[in-house]
This record gives C-alpha cells, structure tokens and sequence, in this order.
C-alpha cells in the first residue's frame, strides 16, 4: 500500500534492516480483514484482537508486499520480517472530516450486508477490559480511534519479546508510549512530518499535543532533515541532543520502456498530495508564467488532497485547460510512466520534512526544481532550488531548463550519479548503529 513517504520510508529501511537485526514485526492499522488478501496471498494479516485468544503468537514469515522490487525479496527478508494487523480505518494524513466519512462507509457496509465490521472478541463473557474495549469497533472519532488502535498494538508488543519499539509520526505515538511503559523497553520515534508542516502555524492543537506526548517521551528521536530537527527543538522544546538526523534513502527502480508522450512539447509535472504543505498553487502560477513563454508545454498536477477541487478552478481562471492535467492518484507503474515522460519536475513545497518524490524524479534523469524549505534540498546537489513563494523564479528555473539542453542534461544525469549514495542501505545502517547504542 502507497501511503506517502512515510510508508515508502518504512518499506526501504526494512528491507536493509532485514539483513541486520534478527527479527522486525510491523504492528499496522489494516482496515481488511484478517486472512489472505488476494493482491497478496503470500502475505498473512493475523487481526491483533484475535492474538488474545493465542497462547502464544505463532510467526508469520512472508515474502515482502508486492509494491517491493522483487529484487529486495531474498530468504533473510523473508525470515526476518512479520505483520500484525490491528483492524482500524487509520491512514496517514487523516483528518477528521476524512476519518467520519470513512467511519459512515463503514456503517453502510454493515447495514446493507447485516454483518459487523467490529474487532469484537468471539469470548463475551469475558471481563478483560482490554477485550470490552476491542468489542466497540471502530472509534467514534479520530482521536478515540488513535487511542484504540494504541491499546490494541500495545497488546500485541507485549505477547513476544521486543528489544525496541520504533514508531512513526502521531498517529502511533500514543501507541509507541503506551508499549513502552508496559514492556519496559526503549522507544524510538521517527518523525517524518509534524503538524506545522502539515498546516502551517494553522495547527490541530489535539495533534500537536499527541506530537509533543510522544516526543517527551522518547529515549531517542530520528528527524529526517536538519530542518525536521530544528523545528522539534524550538516548536516543542525537545533537547537536541535526544534527536539523531537521518536523512532518507530512495529504492532503486526498475527502468521500462514506456510509450511515447500523447502529446507534442514538453511536460512539466507535480506529483503529491494536493494540499496546503506541498504548495500547488505556487506550481499552478509559475505554470502560468512558464505557458507566456513556451506555447506547447504541458504540465500535469498528480494526486488528491483537500485543494484539488480549488486548483482546478484556479486552473481554469488561468486558462490552461488545454495545458493542464490531473490524473489523480497514480500507482507505482503509472507513477514510473509519468516520470519516464517528464522534463522537469518540480517539488514547491511550503514545508517539506524531507521529500522522496525528486528522488524518485531523479531515477529517470529527469532535472529537478525544489523548494528551499525543503529537507532533500540538503542533500541534493545536482537540484535547483527556489523559495516555495517565488512563482518567478520557479518559472525561470523551468524555463532555463527547457531550453538549455545542456543544462537540463547535467542536472538529470549528475542527479543520476548523485542517487548512487543515496540507497536505503545508508540510512539503515544509522539506525542499526542507534539502536545498538540504545541497548
């Protein structure tokens, strides 16, 4: 499942962590239910409310899921790596608003096929509350649903023996603090993005709050960026030197041979969540400017988010609707093809924690434009950078790019070069050596 940089983040570090440490578990919010899915059925999903009724928990050794390069896939990744699956609706970037329409769905479901989509346990005479508490189904709330899915993974930790607990972002922080007091064991919290990046100074003050629990409470914080780090320290007044930066890696891609593009010119792209953090109306306008200049330039904006409907509009008022494309959200093959017939792809974050998506634009030698308020603009030479804002110098930059072959060259082929020493083998070795420290 594609869930954003966190859940690439955590797909690329297992597979190298694989080869390092013993044993990783992965407790996860799955919302299908336990057994074998059938886009997966090399993969077990054993419901964490049913691990109760277990004297002990039987490993599950699969393969990896099937979104990873079959060439990551050997015996030790598969001996090492388990899942156990919590029953909920979680997914990363959840708002309320989205958390109760999927909740209604839900409801809907159960009423029109008359069963119960709860994690109820299947003994109703018991007293556990910890099973009283499973047989409510899904939270009422996001919150309330945070919190479930916390008793619940927290259960499963304590049923085999752990030496850390690693946990990302807020949504499973309460769970990670949970596990901790519990099985006495170190906490490590991952920190992928933060609510001021997600909304600016516009924050959710309850998730803000869920940050700040979690990250008082860790042994040891990993930022993804200097930038991510600095923002902990001075928004949550966390010491620094609890936090290690690790910066990410990017997961080598098979290159095809793709069609040609289905159109003349060339093609300009965005590829993210459409919302406030990655700054697609700041892209909308240098697409603008960029269209004054080069006649037959297409750009496309992939994926969803809360502006979509809004930058469409703005779209319109611009008058690129034959310039323009939303493809909505691309897998991973449509996400290679749409790289395979880019130009320049540009990353005009507002705040970015790190940012794989130029990366992975990189991979096709395709020259990448992004924003300085972003962490990968920390480690990427062979980039061109411009403030978030600057619609001008964004359109300057694409502009140059196309029509300086030379230049477009050097920066998608140095870029290239550059990705050589950015695998996840790096990163997760720096986190082997940190738990190893903790221990």
């Amino acid at each position: 499942m594609i869930t954003g940089g966190l859940g690439t983040a955590c797909q690329g570090l297992s597979a190298e962590l694989s080869h390092l440490i013993e044993k990783i578990t992965f407790i996860l919010p799955q919302r299908v239910g336990p057994g074998k899915h059938p886009e997966t059925p090399h993969l077990e999903l054993v419901d964490a409310s049913e691990l109760l009724h277990r004297e002990h928990l039987n490993p599950i050794k699969p393969s990896m899921p099937s979104n990873i390069s079959t060439e990551l896939v050997d015996s030790k990744i598969q001996n090492s790596l388990e899942f156990i699956s919590v029953s909920s609706i979680l997914t990363p970037y959840l708002s309320e608003k989205e958390y109760q329409q999927q909740l209604k769905i839900i409801q809907e479901q159960t009423l029109a096929t008359g069963t119960s989509k709860s994690t109820a346990s299947r003994d109703s005479s018991s007293q556990n509350s910890v099973q009283t508490f499973m047989s409510g189904g899904y939270g009422a709330h996001l919150f309330s649903e945070v919190s479930r899915f916390s008793q619940l993974a927290t259960q499963a930790v304590l049923l085999d023996q752990y030496d850390i607990i690693h946990a990302h972002d807020w949504m499973t922080f309460p769970a990670g603090v949970a596990a901790k007091r519990m099985s006495r064991r170190p906490l490590v919290l991952h920190v992928h993005s933060l609510e001021f990046d997600r909304c600016g100074d516009n924050i959710n003050q309850a998730v803000y709050d869920i940050e700040r629990y979690g990250l008082e409470n860790a042994d040891r914080i990993i930022a993804v960026s200097h930038r991510t780090k600095e923002m902990i320290v001075s928004r949550y007044g966390i010491s620094p030197h609890l936090i290690h930066v690790i910066h990410n890696g990017v997961t080598p891609v098979e290159k095809k041979v793709f069609g040609h593009k289905p159109f003349n010119g060339p093609l300009v792209s965005f590829m993210g969540r459409i919302t406030m953090q990655k700054g697609p109306e700041y892209f909308l306008n240098a697409a603008y400017l960029v269209s004054q200049k080069i006649p037959n330039v297409q750009f496309v904006m992939a994926g969803h988010g809360d502006l979509r409907n809004r930058m469409v509009l703005r779209m319109a008022e611009l008058q690129l609707v034959d310039r323009f494309h939303f493809p909505g959200f691309l897998n991973e093959s449509h996400r290679a093809e749409l790289l395979s017939m880019t130009d320049v792809f540009v990353l005009s974050s507002v705040s970015e924690p790190f940012g794989l998506t130029p990366m992975e634009a990189l991979q096709f030698g395709v020259p990448v434009i992004v924003s300085k308020q972003s962490g990968v603009s920390e480690v990427l030479q062979h980039a061109i950078k411009v403030d978030f804002w600057d619609a001008r110098k964004m359109a300057d930059a694409i502009i140059k790019i196309l029509s300086e072959p030379s230049l477009a060259l050097n920066l998608g082929q140095g870029g290239m070069r550059e990705l050589n020493t950015f695998t996840w083998q790096r990163p997760a070795h720096q986190i082997h050596q940190l738990y190893k420290e903790i221990l």
